[in-house]
């Protein structure tokens, strides 16, 4: 009987410790949505992928988060589709501040959609 104490409080230490582990971001439904629009793709799927996206950004801010890597990239580059230049180039920088690594990428496009104008 001494033994079983022991053993039950720490089965239960490791299962709710396991448990409370958080993700380091939130996805969304951005799988869901982006196999939706490449499966077909039209108007209504294409929209639906923004919204995903626009979706996980406030998401993951109001749950302060970091936004998951590609996100503000695949946004600007639906509104750079979009011919919102401007719009395009903010998301590429935010992508840029939020992922140093993907500086040299998110420069050229910047660069392309500059020389576009």
């Amino acid at each position: 009987m001494k033994f079983k104490v022991p053993v039950i409080v720490l089965f239960t230490m490791l299962a709710t410790g396991c448990a409370t582990k958080s993700s380091m971001y939130n996805y969304g439904d951005y799988s869901e949505s982006f196999y939706a629009m490449k499966k077909e793709t039209n108007a209504d799927t294409s929209m639906e992928w923004k919204s995903t996206l626009e979706n996980i950004i406030a998401d993951s801010k109001s749950d302060k988060l970091r936004v998951p890597p590609g996100v503000f990239a695949n946004l600007g580059y639906i509104y750079l589709q979009a011919n919102n230049s401007e719009k395009a180039v903010f998301f590429f920088q935010e992508e840029k501040a939020t992922y140093p690594e993907s500086g040299k990428f998110m420069d050229n496009l910047i660069k392309k959609v500059e020389v576009q104008g």
